[in-house]
């Protein structure tokens, strides 16, 4: 695995390498040793995946409120999707600056992201899934997010916001989170 750091503190882009043969090829996506060598968790307590129907469905921006953050390791494994991260960690170099990342099937990139960011995703096909490994279990009292459209941050979404959950166009703006 190759594993490249972005603009935002913590954040890893990892991509495979695929060793090839007739058949195809075989490639690690994930191990404990080499994560651990970079200074990243290994410790994944849940495996979720997300599908979605439509092209252009926003999904997020969630994180989980302490003590419950969430340390994600996430590809997409069928579709497209253009990924957003916010970092939303006071102490952090990177606070509130968010970044976006194209994950796709064919490109097979995977995103580390560590607790205390916000995440969210546009999908850019029919029939996207997502697959996440999630170092914290679900707490539901601890769930929280931020409005896609969050003025403190101008996000650009590749195509116009459509099918957002009526939980996720209810969110506060960051300014306005408690």
């Amino acid at each position: 695995m190759l594993f490249r750091s972005t603009k935002l503190a913590g954040v890893r882009l990892i991509d495979l390498e695929p060793v090839d043969d007739d058949r195809g090829f075989f490639a690690r996506t994930f191990c404990t040793r080499e994560l651990a060598a970079e200074g990243l968790e290994t410790a994944f307590v849940q495996h979720s995946i997300s599908y979605t129907i439509r092209a252009g469905s926003l999904r997020g921006m969630h994180f989980q409120r302490a003590p419950h953050e969430e340390v994600k390791l996430l590809r997409c494994i069928r579709g497209a999707i253009h990924d957003v991260l916010i970092d939303i960690r006071p102490d952090s170099p990177t606070f509130m600056k968010w970044e976006a990342y194209e994950l796709t099937a064919a490109n097979r990139r995977q995103l580390y992201v560590p607790a205390g960011l916000a995440h969210g995703f546009q999908t850019l096909a029919p029939d996207t899934e997502v697959s996440y490994l999630i170092s914290a279990f679900y707490a539901p009292q601890a769930a929280a997010g931020i409005r896609h459209d969050d003025p403190s941050f101008a996000i650009s979404w590749p195509l116009p916001a459509a099918d957002i959950s009526a939980k996720d166009r209810s969110w506060p703006d960051f300014r306005n989170l408690a």
